[in-house]
C-alpha cells in the first residue's frame, strides 16, 4: 500500500473504534506523520487511556481536547494544532466523529435526535472550517497551487461499539482499506463517495 505522504494529520473522534484504529495504523507506518493529532471530546476521561498510553510511546503524537459540537472547543483545538505546526499547514483532516444510538424509532426522543445532528452532520462542517483556515496557511513554493480535496469514504459495516459484533469487518480491516483508498486520492475524487475498497458509490 502506498504512503500517504502527509506530514501532519488530524482524527476526529479518535478515543475509540475506527478512529482509534486510524491513529494506531497511521503511527505504526514507516512514513507516519510528523505530527498526529488524535481528537476526543473527554481526552483525560477513562476512554481516553489508550490514546494516553500511545503517546507515552510516540512523541509525534499530541491528543487535542475537542468537542465536534462547540464552536468554542474547535477553536481552541485550532489554536492547538497551530501551536504545534507553526504555520506549516495541516495536510490531512479525517472527520471521524460520530454517533449512532441503536433504538427503535418510536423510542427515540428529541434529545436524541438534535445530539445526533451536531455531532454527525453541524460538527464536521465546523472542524472542516478551522481545518481549511489552516491549510490555507501553507505558503511554500511546493503548496503554491495547494488543492484541496473532499471526499467521503465509507468505512463498511464494522465491528465497533456503534456497528456491533454483526457486522462484516473487523476495525482492522477497514481501516487498512480507508489508509490505502486515502493514499490514491486525485483530482479525480474531488467530492466523490467512495468505498473502504475504493469503488465509487452512488450519493
Amino acid at each position: 500500500m502506498a504512503g500517504l505522504g502527509a506530514r501532519s494529520v488530524l482524527v476526529t473522534g479518535a478515543n475509540r473504534g475506527i478512529g482509534l484504529e486510524l491513529v494506531r495504523q497511521l503511527l505504526s507506518k514507516p512514513d507516519s506523520p510528523q505530527w498526529l493529532f488524535a481528537c476526543s471530546r473527554e481526552p483525560d476521561g477513562e476512554r481516553g487511556q489508550e490514546l494516553r498510553n500511545l503517546v507515552s510511546k510516540h512523541p509525534n503524537l499530541v491528543i487535542v481536547k475537542l468537542d465536534a459540537t462547540s464552536p468554542t472547543s474547535i477553536k481552541d483545538a485550532a489554536v492547538c494544532v497551530e501551536n504545534h505546526l507553526k504555520g506549516s499547514g495541516l495536510n490531512l483532516l479525517i472527520n471521524n466523529a460520530g454517533v449512532f444510538k441503536d433504538v427503535a424509532l418510536d423510542a427515540v426522543d428529541v434529545e436524541d435526535m438534535i445530539s445526533g445532528y451536531k455531532i454527525n452532520v453541524i460538527g464536521p462542517l465546523l472542524v472542516s472550517q478551522a481545518a481549511l483556515n489552516m491549510l490555507t496557511q501553507c505558503q511554500s513554493v511546493e503548496f503554491k497551487d495547494f488543492g484541496i480535496l473532499c471526499t467521503i469514504v465509507h468505512p463498511g459495516w464494522v465491528k465497533t461499539e456503534m456497528g456491533g459484533q454483526e457486522a462484516d469487518l473487523t476495525v482492522d480491516e477497514s481501516v487498512r482499506g480507508i489508509l490505502d483508498v486515502l493514499s490514491k486520492l486525485s483530482d479525480e475524487h474531488n467530492g466523490a463517495f467512495i468505498s473502504w475498497k475504493g469503488n465509487k458509490m452512488p450519493w
